[in-house]
């Protein structure tokens, strides 16, 4: 099992920043991938950036340039810097750890929700921009 816990999220106004953090604990070296993904009220859940144990690196198209994933692996945290916030960013993020499916890859490079075996999710912390 792997235990992922979120923090960072906030209130900012349009323009301002945050940095999201997630503590990883428990049978991490059985991690492939992990990321960010975001969801909306009414919306189905996104990927946002992840990063896999080769150090490749995706992002959404709606947060380049603006968005930055990142890990420090002696702490076995996950970080995302945003800058450049927008409503449209408002959602709550969850961090998620991917372990690798030996039939069919990892969804998190391609930005994509793992089956559930395969994939542990954090709480979510709450990001709310306002315009």
């Amino acid at each position: 099992q792997v235990q992922l816990v979120e923090s960072g999220g906030g209130s900012v106004q349009a323009g301002g920043s945050l940095r999201l953090s997630c503590a990883k604990s428990g049978y991490t070296y059985s991690i492939y991938c992990m990321g960010w993904f975001r969801q909306a009220p009414g919306k189905e859940r996104e990927g946002v950036a992840t990063i896999d144990s080769n150090g490749r690196i995706s992002y959404a198209d709606s947060v380049k340039g603006r968005f930055t994933i990142s890990q420090d692996n002696a702490k076995n945290t996950l970080y995302l810097r945003m800058n450049s916030l927008k409503p449209e960013d408002s959602a709550m993020y969850y961090c998620l750890a991917e372990r690798l499916s030996p039939t069919t890859g990892s969804y998190c490079v391609h930005l994509e929700p793992p089956p559930s075996p395969f994939g542990y999710w954090g709480q979510g912390t709450q990001v709310t921009v306002s315009s």
